[in-house]
């Protein structure tokens, strides 16, 4: 009995002091420690096995393999199914894309960039990074053409317990500009108030065309075509909003000689301010050409009245 009674005791202990496996670990550094595998590994808990994943990926050790680094470090473990495995796994997340770009910014700045510009990287596919710490890309080898804004650099990211990252990268520097852009999408005939712009920084290549460069040419203006939301606004595509249509009657001002009169016609065009149009008498059907200069108001000079009118009397364009 007292024999028993030892035995049992004796694996007791021996199962107190046995390992227990990690079925699954998540690393914080790119090393892998025999305590990463196993709980409880003994003296060589801290011993480095190697490098595991990179970040954002995961390895699996198998049970022989499990066995075997058992046996070489002395942890009281042993497999009882050869389904018995570990996986280790380092969290990662892709680079965000502004700090690639704040990198690239960093060293074309002091390889003399415009005062002011954005950086295009075009197919950037972001390396992972280690979820935790910080990650701090930089840039070297950079080649960079001030005519063509054109760049290529190798986009290096460091950081504590990984191996440094190395990406080639490419893209293209673009000067920017102030410019009123529009707030929504604007349709045609729409007659532009301030609400309807707002300033903002945009690509020169956006303004090849002659634009807006301020809110007071554009304002009271009336749009020939539609602009998408966020576009410049092009002169060639703003109008003054006409103060006469066609087909209207409009009230007719003449002075000449010293004699002021005042007369009604149809307006065969429609017009803004300061343009000139034709108007038509209601009774003598002449033609004249004449200039608007308010809401339904157009004046006539004397040069402009028809030739084969020799009398300037009411009968010229009179109501």
């Amino acid at each position: 009995m007292r024999s028993l009674i030892f035995l049992l005791a004796m694996l007791a202990a021996t199962q107190a002091d046995a390992a227990s496996l990690r079925t699954m670990t998540t690393l914080h550094s790119m090393n892998v420690y025999l305590r990463d595998l196993f709980d409880d590994a003994g003296k060589n808990a801290d011993m480095l096995l190697g490098t595991g994943p990179d970040p954002g990926g995961r390895i699996v050790v198998e049970a022989t393999q499990l066995n075997a680094i058992a046996r070489q470090f002395d942890v009281a473990w042993r497999s009882v199914s050869p389904a018995d495995r570990a996986v280790l796994e380092w969290p990662g997340r892709p680079l965000k894309r502004e700090e690639a770009i704040e990198a690239v910014r960093t060293a074309i700045t002091a390889a003399g960039a415009p005062d002011d510009w954005d950086i295009d990287i075009p197919g950037f596919s972001p390396p992972i990074v280690p979820f935790e710490g910080v990650s701090a890309p930089t840039v070297s080898q950079l080649d960079y053409d001030s005519n063509t804004g054109r760049f290529t650099a190798m986009l290096s990211i460091t950081g504590e317990a990984m191996n440094p990252i190395n990406v080639r990268i490419g893209g293209r520097v673009e000067a920017m500009a102030e410019a009123p852009v529009a707030s929504t999408r604007l349709l045609p005939e729409t007659v532009l108030r301030a609400d309807d712009v707002h300033t903002a920084r945009v690509r020169i290549s956006q303004i090849r065309t002659q634009v807006a460069t301020s809110v007071d040419q554009i304002i009271g203006m009336e749009l020939k075509r539609p602009v998408p939301a966020g576009q410049p606004l092009r002169l060639a595509d703003l109008t003054k909003p006409p103060l006469v249509q066609r087909g209207a009657t409009v009230q007719v001002q003449l002075e000449v000689a010293g004699l002021s009169v005042n007369g009604q016609a149809v307006a065969m065009d429609a017009g803004a301010e300061g343009e000139r149009i034709r108007v038509q008498n209601r009774n003598s059907r002449a033609l004249l050409t004449a200039q608007v200069i308010g809401p339904g108001l157009v004046r006539v000079t004397p040069d402009e009245l028809p030739t084969a009118t020799t009398r300037y009397d009411r009968r010229t364009f009179g109501p």
